[in-house]
C-alpha cells in the first residue's frame, strides 16, 4: 500500500488572485492499493457523496498519471480518508490531484520529480494557486512564464495561526468563476497589483499590521460576493476582534481570518456575527504548514 498526506490550502489570499497559495495543517489522505480488485472507501468528509467509481478524481488521477508515463495502469482499490471539510474553498479537489499524482508515482517508482507531478497538477487543475501549497508547502507564489510553472515560496513569520469560518452552505468553483468579468478598471488592475505586491513585503519583512490592507481585493470578492452577501460584514468583524486579514478562500464559500493569537476572540466573532446576520456555519482553528503532500508509507514499485 502507498499512503500520502496532503494538506489543505486557501488561495487568492485577497489580492493575489490565481496567484498566491497557503498551506493550512488540515490534511487528507489517499491510500493506494495495488493488485486489488477496484473499490474506493471514502472515510471522513464527503463519505456519503463523492463518487465509489472510476468518475472518483482520485481515480481518474491515477489513471490519468499512468498514461502520462505511458504505462498501463496496475489494478488498484482505494482509501480516501478525507478531514478537509467539502464546503469549497479549502483545496479538496487539489489534493485529490496532488495526492492521487504522488500515490501513483510512489508505485510505479518514481520516474517523474517533484516538480514534474506539480506541472500535471496544474494542468490538470487549471490554475496553480491550490496545488502549488498542497504540493509544497508553506505560502507559494506562482506564475506561469510560456507554459511553464514557476514557483517560489514566502517565508512564514512565526505565530500565525487560520481561523476558518464555514458555512453550511457550499459554493460551485466554476459558477463562482462564471461571475468574474472578462476585462477590469486599470485603476481596479493597479490596486490589486499594490495589494499582492505590499503582501508579499508585509509578511516577508514582518509588517502584519499591514495585512489587513495588504488582503483587500477588487478583481474577485466584489463579484462573488452576490453567492455570500454577508461576507464584508463578517471580515469586520474579525478584523474588529483582532484578526491580522480576512479573505474568501479561494472561490469559497469558506473565509479565512489570520491570526497572531486571539484566536478564541476572532472565532467568536465570527460565529456570533454569522448568527446575527442569519448564516448558518462553524469555525475551525488551524495551524498554517510548510510541510506540502509527503509518503506516510510505500510499497514495491510495480512493473
Amino acid at each position: 500500500m502507498v499512503m500520502v498526506s496532503v494538506p489543505a490550502t486557501s488561495a487568492n489570499l485577497g489580492a493575489g488572485f490565481d496567484c498566491l497559495g497557503l498551506a493550512l495543517d488540515l490534511r487528507n489522505e489517499v491510500s493506494l492499493l495495488p493488485d486489488r480488485p477496484f473499490h474506493i472507501e471514502v472515510l471522513g468528509e464527503g463519505c456519503d457523496t463523492l463518487p465509489r467509481d472510476r468518475s472518483n478524481l482520485v481515480a481518474r488521477t491515477v489513471l490519468r498519471y499512468f498514461e502520462e508515463i505511458d504505462r498501463p495502469a496496475p489494478s488498484f482499490a482505494l482509501r480516501l480518508t478525507n478531514r478537509i471539510p467539502m464546503t469549497g474553498g479549502l483545496g479538496s479537489s487539489s489534493t485529490a490531484l496532488v495526492g492521487g499524482l504522488l500515490a501513483a508515482n510512489e508505485l510505479a517508482g518514481r520516474p517523474l520529480g517533484r516538480q514534474d507531478l506539480l506541472r500535471l497538477a496544474c494542468d490538470l487543475e487549471g490554475h496553480p494557486d491550490n496545488v502549488a501549497p498542497a504540493m509544497l508547502g508553506g505560502l507559494v507564489l506562482s506564475v506561469i512564464q510560456d507554459g511553464q510553472l514557476i514557483t517560489t515560496d514566502i517565508p512564514i513569520p512565526a505565530g500565525l495561526r487560520a481561523v476558518l469560518f464555514l458555512p453550511r452552505f457550499t459554493t460551485s468553483t466554476r459558477e463562482a468563476r462564471r461571475l468574474l468579468p472578462n476585462r477590469v478598471s486599470l485603476s481596479d488592475a493597479v490596486f490589486n497589483l499594490s495589494r499582492s505586491a505590499l503582501f508579499v513585503a508585509a509578511i516577508s519583512g514582518g509588517h502584519l499590521e499591514l495585512l489587513r490592507y495588504a488582503t483587500q481585493d477588487r478583481l474577485h470578492q466584489p463579484y462573488r460576493q452576490v453567492l455570500f452577501p454577508t461576507m464584508p460584514r463578517l471580515f469586520d468583524a474579525v478584523i474588529e476582534a483582532g484578526a491580522l486579514a480576512a479573505w474568501l478562500s479561494g472561490s469559497g464559500s469558506a473565509l479565512l481570518a489570520l491570526v497572531n493569537g486571539r484566536e478564541s476572540e476572532v472565532a467568536a466573532a465570527f460565529e456570533t456575527s454569522a448568527q446575527r446576520l442569519g448564516v448558518a456555519g462553524r469555525t475551525v482553528v488551524v495551524d498554517l504548514t510548510c510541510q506540502g503532500a509527503h509518503v506516510i508509507e510505500s510499497a514495491p514499485p510495480v512493473a
